[in-house]
C-alpha cells in the first residue's frame, strides 16, 4: 500500500530564530568590514552599513544599539577569526620549527585572510586613535599569544642553528615585516599579490635564519 505523501505547507519552512539572528548579525559584521575598508574608522556610520547590508538602519539598531558595539563587535569577530586562522596552520604543520615558522608565515597570507575588505578594515582600526581600547580589549591578549608563539619558535630555531640573533628581536623582525607587507598590499597603487607577500617575508626569515631558509 503506498505511503501518503507528505502535507504541503501554507507558508516555506523558516530557519530557526537564533540561526537567522547569528547570520543577520554575521551579515553586518561582513558590511561593516567592507565599510570601514572604504570609508575608515572616523567616517563609518550606521546607515552606511546598513546601505552596505540593504537592509534597514531600525535593524542594524535592533541588534548592535550602537555604533561603538558594532565595532567591538566586528574587531573581535575579525581577531577570533585571525587567531583560529594560525593557530589551525601551526596544528597541520610537521612539528620542526623551519615547518611551523612557514606554516605561520603563509597563515598570514591566507587568501581568505588579507582580502581587500578585511586588510582595509584592520588598516582602519590600526590608524585611528579612538580605536585604540577598542583594538586592546578585543585584540591584546591574542597579539601576545601570537608574538609568544613566534618567539617560542624562533628561539627553537636558533638553538638548532647557533645563530647569534636575540630570538625575540627575530621574531620581532617578522611582525614588523609581515605587518608591513599588509600595509603595502593595501596602499600601493599596484599591490602585489599575497604570494609575493609571502615571499618577502620569508626573505627576512632568510636573514634571520640562513641555515634553515637558504
Amino acid at each position: 500500500m503506498p505511503l501518503n505523501p507528505p502535507a504541503i505547507s501554507a507558508e516555506p519552512e523558516r530557519l530557526p530564530r537564533t540561526k537567522t539572528r547569528e547570520a543577520r548579525r554575521q551579515q553586518l559584521i561582513e558590511a561593516t568590514i567592507s565599510t570601514l575598508a572604504a570609508r575608515g574608522f572616523a567616517r563609518l556610520t550606521l546607515t552606511e552599513v546598513a546601505k552596505t547590508a540593504g537592509i534597514s538602519h531600525g535593524l542594524v539598531l535592533f541588534h548592535f544599539e550602537t555604533k561603538e558595539k558594532l565595532l567591538a563587535d566586528t574587531l573581535t569577530f575579525m581577531a577570533d577569526e585571525y587567531h583560529q586562522n594560525w593557530q589551525a596552520a601551526l596544528a597541520a604543520a610537521p612539528s620542526d620549527p623551519k615547518a611551523q615558522l612557514l606554516a605561520m608565515i603563509k597563515a598570514d597570507f591566507a587568501p581568505a585572510i588579507t582580502t581587500p575588505s578585511r586588510l582595509g578594515a584592520w588598516c582602519a582600526f590600526w590608524g585611528e586613535a579612538q580605536s585604540r581600547p577598542i583594538y586592546q580589549d578585543a585584540c591584546g591578549e591574542k597579539d601576545a599569544a601570537y608574538a609568544r608563539q613566534l618567539e617560542a619558535i624562533c628561539a627553537e630555531l636558533v638553538r638548532l642553528g647557533g645563530y647569534g640573533v636575540d630570538p625575540v628581536v627575530a621574531a620581532r623582525i617578522l611582525r614588523v615585516v609581515i605587518e608591513g607587507t599588509w600595509l603595502d598590499m593595501m596602499t600601493l597603487q599596484n599591490p602585489y599579490s599575497q604570494a609575493e607577500a609571502w615571499r618577502t617575508v620569508a626573505s627576512a626569515a632568510a636573514l634571520c635564519f640562513p641555515k634553515h631558509f637558504p
